[in-house]
């Protein structure tokens, strides 16, 4: 076998199968981006592995490993052929330790012609990946009130050929109360930042990269703290959108998925809403009347929006009105706007 680390993985191995050796658990908190899971223990062994390791001793704990691995051997082979038909393949664990070696020891005596390892594991990936959002990136950043259609507009400048990062759609979230309805479950924080780094090592940082103006916090899930730093100090361009517009592309997004759900954010933001507008709000939804529950909830949203543009450099807040809810035409127009301005 051959260590090989996490750099050199993706310049020149990348194309290969990758295992991940630990178990259900650390895999589901967090994994890189393709990795295939063939845990040499699962949750309950590794749990009782370390168990007897900080209680008895190191060599207990690698007695009762081999317990547990002994009955397993045909399947771990069964399984990485699976996964690499062409016995080529790279295995990590967490450290780049006895895990992982042993595991790939076991596919070299199995007839697996080549195995690499990733020195120091998935903690040298994690590293790495917090460490790519240092790279200094011409980030072209979309802002503008809720409701101005950003996410769309995203998508039709992907569609176009420009480089996007969609955070909402990584984040399985909108950004907001509301931002949860109709959307699958959110990762966790790390692997969120896996995903994330993904799709920011694949970009080009020296042309314009087109991406949402969101907080440190989207749903559940956290930005870089080092990226979110970036966008703050980015070109911002404002998106000004009729309220009315911007109403009627939320009730596009939410209107009849789930009144319960709809209920429940207003309520999450009824401090802010104030008791009388809440009511309001509230009256409209039971009326089915999404247009009247949107102008309601934008009052709020406007407001919390401001008070983060106001901690913005000015000279860095640039203003697009659009009158036209296509997002089609909005993305030709911005971009128009944007590399104009980028070419000067």
């Amino acid at each position: 076998m051959t260590d090989i680390n996490i750099q050199t993985y993706y310049q020149k191995y990348e194309e290969l199968p990758i295992i991940d050796v630990r178990s259900p658990g650390e895999y589901s908190k967090g994994h890189i981006p393709g990795a295939y899971s063939i845990p040499l223990f699962d949750n309950d062994e590794r749990a009782h592995i370390g168990t007897v390791y900080k209680q008895q001793s190191k060599e207990d704990a690698i007695e009762l490993g081999y317990k547990y691995v002994t009955p397993k051997l045909q399947w771990y082979v069964d399984e990485a052929l699976k996964v690499a038909p062409n016995k080529t393949v790279v295995v990590h664990c967490w450290r780049g330790g006895m895990r992982s070696h042993s595991f790939a020891k076991h596919l070299e005596e199995n007839g697996f012609n080549d195995v690499l390892v990733i020195d120091k594991g998935y903690k040298s990936f994690r590293n790495y990946v917090l460490s790519s959002f240092d790279i200094q990136a011409e980030l072209k950043v979309l802002g503008g009130y809720t409701g101005s259609g950003k996410t769309y507009i995203l998508k039709s400048l992907a569609n176009a050929g420009c480089q996007v990062v969609d955070l909402e759609c990584l984040a399985n979230h909108k950004g907001s109360a509301f931002g949860a309805i109709g959307e699958k479950e959110q990762p966790s924080v790390e692997h969120f930042e896996n995903m994330l780094f993904d799709k920011w090592r694949k970009l080009d940082y020296n042309k314009p990269i087109y991406i949402e103006d969101e907080s440190h916090n989207i749903g559940k899930v956290k930005l870089p703290m080092n990226l979110y730093t970036q966008i703050r100090n980015a070109d911002l361009f404002f998106l000004e959108v009729p309220k009315e517009m911007r109403a009627n592309i939320l009730v596009k997004d939410y209107a009849g998925v789930n009144n319960e759900l709809l209920k429940k954010g207003i309520l999450n933001i009824s401090k802010r809403l104030g008791g009388y507008v809440t009511n309001l709000a509230l009256e409209a939804l039971e009326k089915n009347d999404y247009f009247q529950v949107a102008m309601f909830t934008l009052n709020y949203y406007d407001k919390s929006y401001m008070r983060g543009m106001l901690r913005r450099d000015n000279n860095k807040v640039f203003k697009i009105e659009l009158s036209d809810a296509d997002p089609e035409t909005n993305a030709a127009y911005i971009k128009n706007i944007v590399e104009e301005y980028f070419d000067k």
